[in-house]
């Protein structure tokens, strides 16, 4: 009888807290926590009565389960991804854009094939994406950490993630499958940056430099990597404010910081107005505010320049760090 119910639930519209859990990899039951305890959780019921979980609620526990991973706690999770409001109307493994996993900053074209000239240590592209496809974390981890300690952020990006993350996406292309795919190697590639946007021990520059999502743009890989960058191989502080940050409190945090570089990431047309850019706080000494991403629409101010790939954006942002 059981098994009929769970069988006529499944059927019925929204997604049932199997499906959600299998979806996310997190129990059913720390699911029907956050929903007691935090009040994230389904927020429509179907004909049949079940407690079914709709676009949005997907959203926001993709969105709070990442925030706990990263080491926020579940209660300030929770806060946060209840005051999401603005989101797809599908999950992103359905919808027809790119997906979250794909950051820009692609490789540039000519550089040599990792496959071909691998330096010892180090994976080639098809051994790493062979440990992600078989959901080897261990593996994954130890050979990204093997390439950033060996050849730093920026060749690590170009010849071994970027080539990974286009396999990973031709796969899910071909198949509709490998979500979990991206989901693990992005988590094993986000565990690696964040260990090296500690502050330097000594900071070569008088003010640190501030990075961010635009506001509900969720891919924040790509200023992982450059704060990573900035910190390791040119000793620049910086603070990182992550996904989805609100302009409000991007101002806040200028204000706080006195930051001499302010970057924003927007990575899909949807969040790339660049109108609120424009009212971001005048400070004394004054912030340089620099775009990255290709999420921007024209009409940028011509105060701010906009950076078109990974070494732009280092050689860009360093220079007005050092300044």
């Amino acid at each position: 009888m059981d098994e009929q119910r769970q069988v006529v639930a499944d059927e019925e519209p929204g997604y049932g807290i199997g499906a959600v859990a299998r979806r996310l990899g997190v129990p059913a039951p720390t699911l029907r926590t956050w929903n007691l305890r935090y009040g994230v959780g389904p927020s429509r019921r179907s004909p049949g009565g079940h407690r079914r979980y709709d676009a949005r609620d997907l959203w926001r526990l993709e969105e709070m389960n990442r925030l706990i991973r990263s080491g926020i706690p579940a209660s300030d999770a929770a806060r946060r991804v209840l005051r999401i409001e603005v989101v797809p109307s599908a999950p992103p493994a359905e919808q027809g854009r790119e997906p979250e996993r794909e950051p820009e900053w692609p490789a540039p074209k000519g550089i040599p094939s990792l496959e071909a000239d691998r330096p010892p240590g180090v994976p080639t592209v098809a051994m790493l994406a062979r440990a992600a496809m078989m959901l080897d974390s261990g593996a994954v981890h130890d050979w990204i950490g093997a390439a950033l300690a060996r050849h730093g952020v920026l060749w690590t990006w170009e010849r071994l993630v970027m080539p990974v993350f286009e396999t990973i996406c031709r796969r899910q292309s071909e198949s509709g499958a490998s979500i979990e795919v991206e989901h693990l190697f992005s988590d094993r590639l986000m565990a690696a940056l964040i260990g090296l946007t500690e502050r330097p021990a000594r900071p070569a520059g008088p003010r640190p430099v501030l990075l961010a999502c635009a506001e509900n743009d969720l891919h924040s890989l790509p200023i992982y990597a450059l704060a990573a960058a900035l910190a390791t191989e040119h000793r620049v502080e910086t603070r990182v404010l992550g996904a989805r940050t609100p302009y409000p409190a991007l101002a806040d945090a200028m204000r706080r910081l006195g930051p001499s570089v302010v970057f924003v990431w927007s990575q899909l047309p949807e969040t790339g107005d660049p109108a609120p850019l424009a009212s971001l706080p005048v400070l004394r000494p004054p912030s340089l505010v620099v775009a990255g991403g290709t999420g921007w629409w024209d009409g940028l101010p011509a105060s701010i320049p906009r950076v078109a790939s990974f070494q732009d954006a280092i050689t860009r942002v360093v220079a007005a760090a050092l300044a």
